[in-house]
């Protein structure tokens, strides 16, 4: 069950996180830069928070506790791929915001 507990988790933190990314970069387009700053940041925490739970679960499959492939573990490998991709393209958004409004 611990195993099921952290896949949820990690999918939970990783929609969260895509959701603020994007709410930071709604920010920046509408020239909050401070706004877009905090939520980036806050995402970023969460992100790392998810991150953590997923280096847990290779390190106890390294440790020699093989975990089983499963739909559960596929979705939240590719939920937190995502949010780690949609963190750069915030950036990137963001930055992009910032330098059209200067």
């Amino acid at each position: 069950m611990e195993l099921e507990e952290n896949l949820i988790e990690i999918i939970s933190l990783s929609g969260d996180v895509k959701k603020k990314f994007l709410e930071a970069v709604k920010h920046a387009k509408n020239n909050e830069p401070e706004q877009a700053e905090a939520v980036y940041e806050e995402a970023d925490d969460k992100l790392i928070k998810a991150h953590l739970k997923q280096t847990e679960l290779i390190n106890q499959e390294a440790g020699g506790d093989k975990l089983e492939s499963s739909l559960l573990l596929t979705h939240a490998q590719d939920h937190l791929m995502t949010a780690i991709l949609l963190k750069d393209m915030a950036r990137e958004f963001m930055d992009l915001y910032k330098k059209i409004e200067s």
